[in-house]
């Protein structure tokens, strides 16, 4: 029976680690929590130091993302759980891939259940060869699957967004503004790159450095003084010129679906 999983927590953003550590605290007793990691570079340096059972995975972080983690986890035996602003219904049709995964924000009781199948598949010592493949066939799953909303940290906790409600987003420094279909803004610390990688980009594209749209609110676009878009709130948006290529093969294609 075993007595304590040894685990450690990968996350950037502060609120998350520090509010599932605790979660683990006071409702996950077996869990031993040898580490905190805000990089995947971090983590690394943990799995070399520690005997680590398990790896609570953020997937969206700058520099390297959580998968980039994902070979040292099969090489040190390390079980998997993704923290992810994925919405759980895409992901329920991926879950076989990977352990587990933990929508933000993180409920008790799921969390309870996740820790308890960790228990399970560690006592049963399941480092089978096709966990690795399992766990990297997760990514590009994911890819194609249909994301219908995103977690927004806003300070004290995650604000749940309907994808279908965001209009665009802008740069601001480091912070990206999610402009809403209600005209709500939202301002959140992280820059503009980590959603680009995270919307579908099907219907999201990056038409400059500082812009994201969504293609479902756009009305129009010209290049009377250079090429511009018009958003249907009436916002008008550049499109940079080395995307302006990029920016015309996605409307070709979105025209076509």
């Amino acid at each position: 029976m075993t007595n304590t999983i040894n685990a450690i927590i990968v996350d950037d953003e502060e609120f998350a680690r520090s509010s599932l550590y605790f979660l683990l605290q006071e409702n996950c007793k077996v869990v031993h929590i040898t580490g905190i990691a805000k990089s995947v570079a971090e983590a690394k340096v943990l799995l070399q130091k520690h005997k680590v059972d398990l790896i609570f995975l953020d997937i969206a972080m700058p520099g390297e993302n959580g998968f980039e983690l994902i070979s040292s986890a099969e090489q040190y035996k390390a079980h998997v759980v993704f923290t992810t602003a994925y919405d759980q219904y895409a992901l329920k049709a991926i879950k076989a891939n990977a352990l587990d995964y933990l929508l933000k924000p993180i409920d008790i009781d799921e969390l309870k259940e996740t820790v308890d199948k960790a228990v399970k598949f560690i006592e049963l010592n399941n480092h089978d060869s096709s966990s690795g493949d399992r766990l990297l066939n997760f990514k590009s799953d994911l890819d194609h699957k249909s994301v219908r909303k995103i977690s927004l940290p806003n300070g004290q906790g995650y604000t749940l967004i309907d994808l279908d409600n965001i209009v665009h987003i802008e740069a601001d420094s480091n912070y990206s503004v999610f402009h809403l279909h209600d005209g709500e803004k939202i301002t959140v610390s992280k820059v503009l790159k980590e959603y680009e990688e995270i919307l579908p980009v099907k219907q999201f594209v990056r038409v400059h450095k500082s812009s994201i749209v969504n293609l479902n609110y756009l009305q129009e676009y010209n290049s009377r003084n250079g090429l511009e878009l018009t958003l249907k709130n009436g916002q008008r948006i550049a499109v940079s010129r080395r995307r302006a290529s990029d920016f015309l093969e996605r409307i070709r294609n979105y025209t076509q679906l």
